[in-house]
């Protein structure tokens, strides 16, 4: 392989890496919070509304849209650091 493109290869195992751990967070947040442990957290309310009830309505939501943004400065930064990189050569 030559230099670049294991550059290439570098560069999007870690995007696959910060997608997988995004998506994880997502899952444990929108499946997890809002219905496997619903009944656990339906305990503690927000603005009236259980919290299990609260995240599977709308606090899933308010997560996707904090990990689009979280996703954005990340690939900001590796693709700033990649590029970088490629100067460097």
């Amino acid at each position: 392989m030559n230099k670049e493109s294991e550059r290439n290869t570098s560069y999007w195992k870690t995007n696959l890496k910060i997608i997988s751990w995004l998506m994880i967070v997502w899952f444990l947040c929108s499946f997890g919070f809002g219905i496997i442990f619903s009944d656990t957290l339906d305990q503690f309310r927000i603005g009236g509304f259980k919290l299990g009830f609260w995240f599977a309505q709308q606090g899933s939501i308010y997560i996707f849209i904090l990990l689009v943004f979280v996703y954005v400065y990340l690939m900001n930064k590796l693709d700033k650091n990649y590029s970088e990189t490629e100067e460097k050569d």
